[in-house]
């Protein structure tokens, strides 16, 4: 895997992430919370699959 996710989208990923799953712990968003393990994910990985599909590339370093 070739990484395709950096910078500020990988720091806005991890928060987003595990603010779902937060909500999802206590209850407040549902299934919202298994999206949130996805994004977290990607942030931690530094891959999206939906990034190379569309030829997006966000981290600097080749």
């Amino acid at each position: 895997m070739k990484s395709n996710v950096g910078g500020l989208d990988k720091v806005l990923r991890i928060v987003l992430g595990v603010a779902l799953i937060a909500l999802a712990f206590f209850g407040v968003v549902g299934v919202w919370g298994y999206v949130g393990i996805i994004i977290l994910a990607t942030g931690i990985f530094n891959f999206c699959g939906l990034y190379t599909l569309l030829g997006i590339n966000t981290c600097k370093l080749k």
